[in-house]
């Protein structure tokens, strides 16, 4: 399965702590049989609210192929270190093939709007007279 996750380090971290963390996780990952397909450190961001009285936060992405036992083991680790404040872990499903669905229904549609009889646009007083109610008095 493909997974993403993305979590936040304290500003405080120095640039050897955060290698440190990082290269714990790639190894958590690595060591239960997964592969990392993109990892990016992307630095120090504002957030958006306070946590744990921070104003920022070292950024962290990571996209790797696992098991779903290795989500679990990672979310420990997120859990124990004090200097992640925050992480969210996604799995990414699999894109279905939707092209042949889309070109069939559009093919519906041209036989539809071909076969379909074409109506001629009322004029404005086919228009008023349609739409105002017979009010004679009888």
């Amino acid at each position: 399965m493909s997974y993403e996750c993305t979590f936040i380090c304290s500003p405080e971290l120095d640039s050897a702590k955060l290698d440190d963390i990082v290269s714990k996780v790639s190894k958590i990952i690595e060591a239960a049989g997964g592969t990392i397909k993109n990892l990016q450190q992307l630095g120090k961001k504002k957030l958006a609210y306070n946590i744990k009285k921070f104003r920022e936060g070292i950024y962290v992405y990571v996209e790797f192929d696992a098991q779903g036992s290795v989500v679990l083991s990672l979310e420990n680790f997120f859990k124990v270190n004090d200097s992640i404040i925050r992480f969210l872990t996604v799995k990414i499903e699999q894109k279905k093939k939707v092209v042949k669905k889309v070109k069939t229904v559009e093919k519906k549609q041209e036989s539809i709007a071909v076969s379909a009889p074409v109506e001629e646009p009322k004029t404005e007083t086919e228009n008023e007279s349609a739409s105002i109610p017979n009010t004679t008095a009888e």
